[in-house]
């Protein structure tokens, strides 16, 4: 008999429940004997001992469905070692649960800060493998994360539909796509949209620069220009700021979010038209997209391997095309970011998408 234990934790996306149906379908197709504990609400259930028992007929019928069936919360890794309200020891009690669950392993589904806990619980002896969520696409150690292609699809239809509209007024047009740290999303959202302007987190931009690729459509005989910006998006000026001081700018920021802050310099110094659209979490809804349901149940069906093979301390990732095991050493707090360099930047300059740098 195995005992396993599965959480989803951070941020929702698309394919959760795909990955989570590939490592029971897996354990069950082994004819093993497997007892499922789904714990609640991301590592909060773990903590204070919220969960359900499950068996394969509640994973059935959710290759399609959004979302997960276990919730989610974020449990910040940065205050994990602090006691919680009532002076509980957090870190201590996810290991008592553990073992007086009688766990053989944890199956953590998460992004950044989930795989910096989930690499801490294996540092603390708990058999742990982890399967890369994130809409952002920025987990070390995988080349791609379930979530990021069904959030690219909706991105790029907001900026599909927004076309319409900014060519019949003669508009400038943002479109802010998710993207706090780092730009994989709105760059490839941004590039099958059609975006003429591009500002992720990883490029500092020059709202000059910008103001020129404008321009520069507009004499072209260009009526709109489609901007996507990234909410991380930040210029040269605060870029060279401290972090402590960008903060304090922030704290003061009269504006929604960056895009707002582009649009108002815009339109000051053009006299243009300016919007702004805000997909937000509709990025992360829905039903995953064909490719998500295939890769995450590839991962879950490694996954599940991985548990009936006895080895643990594992992410499972993709790289070269194919479904890899990375130490979960290697993946905690490392972020795959955009290299200003990379060959998809300088091939969308090439199409004449401008970064404002």
């Amino acid at each position: 008999m195995k005992r396993i234990g599965m959480l989803t934790s951070g941020g929702d996306c698309q394919a959760l429940n795909a990955a989570m149906r590939g490592v029971v379908k897996t354990l069950d197709n082994s004819k093993e004997d497997v007892e499922i504990y789904g714990f609640l609400d991301g590592y909060k259930g773990l903590i204070y001992s919220k969960f359900q028992m499950l068996t394969g007929r509640d994973f059935a019928g959710i290759l399609t469905k959004g979302g997960t069936i276990l919730g989610t919360s974020r449990t910040p890794f940065k205050t994990i070692n602090d006691p919680d309200e009532n002076g509980l020891n957090k870190v201590e009690a996810m290991k008592q649960n553990y073992y007086k669950l009688q766990l053989d392993c944890l199956v953590i589904l998460g992004g950044n800060g989930t795989h910096k806990t989930a690499n801490l619980l294996s540092q603390e002896g708990l058999n742990v493998i982890t399967l890369p969520k994130t809409i952002d696409n920025d987990l070390w150690g995988t080349d791609m994360t379930f979530g990021f292609q069904s959030a690219v699809n909706i991105a790029t239809d907001a900026i599909d539909c927004i076309h319409t509209t900014a060519a019949s007024h003669g508009r400038v047009f943002i479109v802010e796509i998710m993207g706090h740290k780092v730009g994989w999303l709105p760059l490839n959202a941004g590039m099958a949209g059609g975006a003429d302007i591009i500002l992720i987190p990883e490029i500092p931009y020059d709202i000059d620069k910008v103001i020129a690729k404008i321009e520069e459509r507009e004499k072209r005989g260009s009526r709109f220009t489609i901007i996507a910006v990234a909410e991380g998006a930040i210029s040269k000026e605060d870029a060279k700021l401290s972090k402590k001081d960008y903060r304090k700018k922030l704290e003061k920021q009269v504006h929604p979010s960056v895009s707002y802050e582009i649009a108002a310099d815009i339109q000051k110094k053009t006299g243009r038209e300016v919007r702004v659209t805000v997909p937000g979490h509709m990025q992360r809804g829905g039903s995953p997209c064909p490719y998500d349901r295939v890769f995450a149940s590839r991962l879950g069906s490694e996954a599940g391997k991985l548990i009936l093979d006895g080895q643990y301390g594992f992410m499972v990732g993709y790289k070269n095309r194919e479904i890899v095991r990375v130490p979960l050493e290697d993946v905690a707090g490392r972020l795959k970011t955009v290299d200003p360099d990379a060959t998809i930047i300088q091939e969308a300059k090439l199409l004449g998408i401008s970064f404002g740098d």
